[in-house]
């Protein structure tokens, strides 16, 4: 009877006692009461016997909880095992290539093309030296000084140099320089930017497409300082731009002036305006309104001729403007643009209205959001054509050119935009167009080491298919490739002079663990045609022309390989025309043969 007693005690104690305390240590409790319960009988058996009184005697019996054992958490079968994230590492900077080919090869396409996306940008170490040498005398020399990435402000200056002191043709003769300067400095405040940028510029060329006799010897040798062409450039441009799209106001505009000159009497002095509003009706609705100024002051002075050895000066203004207003609207997979371009130009090179008015249409449909996009329109406007970007495409120019805004349009186009798979991407565009005032490039009667802008003056019809690929592999691999393919149906001119039919490049880079940087550039463009004079009968004297002859494909291949010492040291080579064509991309220029340049950068 006292084991029960006392157990009924227990039990009652307990009782209390849990109902001061959480159900934790109410377990614990009760398995304090079953070890007690289990010890009880134990020290009944041995301890002896007491004796009997025939009275029970008071008892109280007190548990002290002095720690809990808590047993370890099962692990759940359906719980993933969480591993540790990997410490962050220092993003190394990639290689790039923005000076990848040597310029002397003057390969720059005669019609825009699209730009296929960028990479991502990669941390800029901020400053960078290069330095290297090559056959033909030539001499690379690249200076880029530029704040790292930051939110409040960034600026820059980027300095080029490349030399040849000898050419493809006579030595020292066909020598060439180019020299730049760009400085940039921008303020972010907010949603908007605020910047400006001033660039400087000189070019020295010669003009070493001249006759060679039979026995490949010079008809006559001229001097190199007697055929030089110098073109010297000065731009500054000071700009504000908003645009976030969650704003209800976005707006884009600069305003800047552009100098250019010869080595002649040809200069031109350009103020250029631009700037695009938006403003959202709704979530799904916006009006814009872009417009763009150009107001030249151009000075040129025409060849001499026999019958006029000093010809005078000519002076001219041209004005160029043009705005587009649009309504925009985008829900759900579709996107309309409606609205107009309105400009006006003031050339008179044929008999092409000054004034021009064309539909801005537009409509695309997303067949899967991030994956597939077509799109068609109906559109035209005036494009600015400017000395300043003319000389840049050929450095071989006559004097007393005809300058001319050319007039695109009507234009329709249709194409779509697609990422099939990750880092891969496609596009292509087909545009029909009606052109006046396209420019071609045809030698000089006189001095066919120069070229002439000539005209259609009954206008050009031209069709363009272009397509570009690019497969980017994160930052390892990167391959892509540029085709357009061009036909213009004229009605005066009987060849399309120096616009080749078929322009192709493929490029690609590949990353060797960090440390060696392979990249590949090729080109390949159709035959375009020049024409061949009969030899003159006196040195001013005007030819007659003897046939339109083609020019060889251009077939060309570049490589280059990038190797890093130390983090801030590395070497490199590049080649190019690998495959030692002396091409001709302007009639009675051809281009070095292979070429090979090598030198070493330093970053800091």
């Amino acid at each position: 009877m006292p084991f029960f007693i006392e157990t009924s005690l227990l039990m009652k104690r307990l009782s209390i006692l849990t109902s001061h305390t959480g159900p934790r240590s109410a377990a614990g409790l009760v398995l304090a009461a079953v070890l007690a319960g289990g010890l009880a009988p134990a020290a009944a058996q041995t301890q002896p016997p007491k004796k009997r009184t025939g009275q029970i005697e008071e008892a109280e019996i007190e548990i002290v909880k002095e720690r809990v054992n808590l047993l370890p958490e099962a692990t759940r079968n359906y719980e993933k095992i969480k591993l540790p994230a990997p410490p962050k590492v220092e993003r190394k900077v990639a290689y790039t290539f923005p000076d990848f080919r040597l310029p002397a090869n003057r390969l720059a396409p005669s019609v825009k093309v699209l730009t296929i996306r960028a990479e991502e940008p990669t941390p800029l170490t901020g400053n960078l030296v290069k330095l290297g040498i090559g056959n033909y005398g030539t001499f690379y020399g690249r200076g880029y000084f530029h704040s790292t990435r930051n939110t409040d402000h960034a600026y820059g200056l980027d300095i080029k140099h490349i030399s040849s002191i000898q050419g493809p043709v006579d030595g020292k003769n066909s020598r060439m320089s180019e020299n730049s300067a760009h400085l940039m400095g921008e303020l972010y405040r907010g949603t908007g930017a605020f910047g400006a940028t001033l660039d400087f510029g000189r070019e020295r060329y010669n003009f070493y497409g001249y006759e060679k006799a039979a026995n490949a010897s010079p008809v006559t040798t001229p001097e190199s300082a007697d055929i030089k062409q110098i073109f010297s450039r000065f731009a500054v441009k000071a700009y504000a731009h908003n645009r976030d799209p969650e704003q209800v106001l976005t707006y884009d505009a600069g305003i800047g002036y552009r100098y250019w000159a010869d080595n002649f009497a040809a200069s031109e002095n350009d103020v250029r305006l631009n700037a695009k509003v938006g403003y959202a009706l709704s979530e799904s609705s916006r009006i814009t309104v872009a417009a763009d100024a150009s107001f030249i002051s151009d000075k040129d002075q025409a060849a001499p001729t026999t019958g006029n050895p000093n010809p005078a000066s000519l002076t001219r203004t041209r004005t160029f403007v043009q705005a587009t207003p649009a309504y925009e609207f985008l829900k759900n997979n579709i996107a309309v643009t409606v609205g107009a371009t309105l400009g006006y130009s003031s050339d008179t090179t044929t008999n092409v209205s000054k004034t021009s008015a064309y539909p801005a249409i537009r409509l695309g449909y997303t067949i899967e959001p991030e994956k597939f996009m077509v799109y068609a329109g109906l559109g035209g406007a005036i494009q600015r054509v400017t000395r300043y970007d003319l000389s840049t495409e050929n450095p071989w120019l006559n004097r007393g050119l005809n300058v001319a805004d050319t007039h695109r349009g009507p234009t329709i186009y249709a194409g779509f935009t697609s990422t099939p798979a990750r880092g891969l991407e496609f596009n292509a565009r087909a545009t029909f167009a009606r052109d006046r005032n396209l420019y071609f490039y045809l030698n000089n009667p006189i001095d066919p080491t120069r070229f002439d802008l000539v005209y259609d003056r009954q206008g050009t019809t031209v069709l363009n298919l272009h397509g570009e690929l690019l497969y980017n592999a994160a930052e390892k691999f990167r391959i892509g490739t540029r085709m357009d393919y061009n036909t213009y149906t004229l009605k005066n001119l009987p060849a399309p002079f120096h616009r080749p039919e078929f322009q192709g490049s493929v490029f690609g880079t590949y990353n060797v663990f960090d440390k060696l940087m392979l990249g590949v550039e090729g080109y390949f463009y159709s035959a375009s045609y020049g024409i061949s004079y009969r030899p003159a009968a006196t040195p001013s004297a005007v030819r007659t022309a003897d046939f339109y002859r083609a020019t060889d494909p251009v077939i060309d291949l570049n490589l280059r390989a990038d190797y890093r010492i130390t983090p801030k040291i590395s070497i490199f080579v590049m080649g190019n025309n690998l495959v030692n064509r002396q091409y001709q991309r302007f009639y009675g220029y051809p281009v070095k043969g292979i070429n090979v340049l090598g030198g070493a950068t330093y970053t800091f």
